[in-house]
């Protein structure tokens, strides 16, 4: 069973990246064999800043390393470092019709939004998918709101495997069951929107975010409905069931204000992120031993895209020469 997911290095990483993702990847070393990527060809659409790119994509192995990926039992790797995936978005793109890419959700929002979306917001469904096929991903661990790009590759695969030979395995979601995580606004936390909390920023600037957190205006005496708390929804997510139970009793009682909810979350994120920050700080010091990892997972990946491509290239008779 293999496992394939990957993170775009267009920012700092959240608590958002790592509830909805980064998490779940971690956990799956122990059950299957897992593929796991720094996108940095998807991180093209949005950063083009070449200096900043190459930092960024640093940083992600950094954040997978100090969090508790092991190289030893996970593949963890650049995406460029495998350029035939480049190559199999072409070959995806002439077998899938135009009206799949028009449904694509990204593609819709920078519409909706008024943003004029570039060629690689557009073809972003195809290069996902080439990075799904290409290692022959048995599961693919996304939230709820990445099953489109599931059932997209689902389709693409579908569509190759009917117009020449079976080549593909279908790939299926594994949901995680993590729900939206809400930034300090109550949005999604998004890089985009500016509202996330970093999984290793500075502890005095992350307490004062999470004192920012906004709440409704119910009086302190009152009683609250920690199911629509956005401090809450973070709560439970570090917390114990048990202590995630009993602070959900305090709100319902009244009595309690939200600042002593807010004060206890940056407590247990402190307990939580505090040590992977000082385990940050020596990877950090250790650029050689990080690169070797990255390369160790390149050519473990690389081999499995090689060997996938030569049977796409025979079935649809594209002829490479040997070597050159």
């Amino acid at each position: 069973m293999r496992s394939l997911s990957g993170i775009k290095p267009t920012g700092d990483l959240h608590l958002g990246n790592y509830f909805a993702a980064m998490k779940q990847h971690i956990e799956l070393q122990d059950e299957c064999e897992g593929f796991y990527f720094i996108a940095n060809y998807h991180s093209l659409t949005t950063v083009k800043d070449a200096d900043y790119l190459r930092q960024l994509t640093l940083n992600v192995a950094l954040d997978y390393l100090a969090m508790g990926l092991d190289p030893a039992r996970a593949c963890l790797f650049r995406q460029s470092d495998v350029p035939e995936v480049t190559e199999l978005s072409w070959i995806l793109g002439c077998v899938t019709g135009k009206g799949l890419m028009d449904r694509a959700t990204t593609y819709k929002d920078h519409v909706a939004k008024g943003i004029v979306p570039n060629m690689g917001v557009y073809c972003y469904p195809l290069l996902m998918a080439a990075d799904i096929l290409i290692y022959r991903s048995n599961i693919v661990p996304v939230g709820k709101d990445q099953v489109q790009h599931i059932e997209f590759t689902q389709d693409m695969a579908g569509y190759f495997n009917q117009t020449y030979r079976e080549v593909f395995t279908r790939p299926e979601a594994r949901l995680n069951e993590t729900p939206v995580v809400p930034g300090i606004d109550g949005q999604k936390m998004s890089k985009s929107y500016g509202n996330f909390i970093e999984l290793f920023g500075d502890p005095k600037a992350v307490r004062k975010k999470i004192m920012a957190i906004k709440t409704d205006s119910t009086p302190v005496e009152e009683p609250k409905n920690p199911e629509t708390c956005n401090v809450f929804a973070l709560l439970k997510l570090m917390a114990t069931p048990e202590e995630t139970a009993a602070w959900a009793q305090r709100y319902r009682a009244g009595g309690m204000g939200y600042g002593e909810a807010k004060k206890r979350l940056a407590e247990l994120y402190e307990e939580r992120f505090g040590p992977r920050r000082e385990a940050r700080a020596r990877w950090a010091a250790r650029p050689d031993d990080v690169e070797d990892i990255l390369r160790t997972g390149a050519r473990k990946a690389r081999a499995v895209a090689q060997a996938v491509m030569a049977d796409v290239r025979a079935a649809c008779g594209i002829v490479t020469a040997p070597s050159l």
